[in-house]
């Protein structure tokens, strides 16, 4: 039997490397054909590596939430931006727009030949969650890129309207 390492898999970044996103969107194939069904990511714990482009050599940080939710497997992590120059390249990539997907990389445990092509996939060992260019997903996306510029001007307002509450 031969073990193949697969990759499949939206995104945002702060300005303190958290990253949220869904790795994989439930109900619709990925470019392959390949669709992996709800509770198939049984069992996935974190931490698990955050790699630059499937990169065994180019860790980049480590998702710490990994949660299957009616959409998909929606994950949530950080790039070690005061650590590793190549997580602040990834930080300004994901926030340029060069940088919008997510892949996931994983063994197949079950599947089932897909009608149409592909396979339906109702288990995997997953390995990964790499940030990329072009997912093997169209829904697999970054969904946050926090600011802490925009962060630190919504805690002023509220110090603010706190501030003129406790005048009142």
């Amino acid at each position: 039997m031969t073990v193949r390492l697969e990759l499949k898999a939206s995104l945002s970044v702060d300005d303190a490397g958290t990253i949220t996103g869904l790795a994989w969107p439930f109900g619709s194939p990925d470019r392959m054909g390949d669709e992996i069904m709800p509770g198939a990511f049984k069992g996935a714990t974190p931490p698990l590596p955050m790699l630059a482009f499937h990169d065994p050599e180019a860790p980049v940080g480590a998702w710490s939430s990994i949660v299957e939710t009616a959409k998909g497997l929606q994950v949530i992590g950080r790039l070690l931006v005061d650590d590793l120059e190549r997580a602040r390249e990834m930080r300004a990539l994901v926030k340029a727009g060069a940088v919008s997907g997510l892949s996931i990389g994983f063994t197949t445990k079950r599947a089932e030949a897909r009608k149409g092509g592909g396979r339906v996939i109702r288990a995997v060992d997953l390995v990964e969650i790499s940030l990329v260019t072009v997912p093997a997903h169209p829904g697999a996306k970054v969904t946050s890129a926090k600011s802490a510029t925009a962060a630190l001007r919504i805690a002023e307002a509220i110090n603010r309207a706190a501030t003129a509450f406790r005048r009142v």
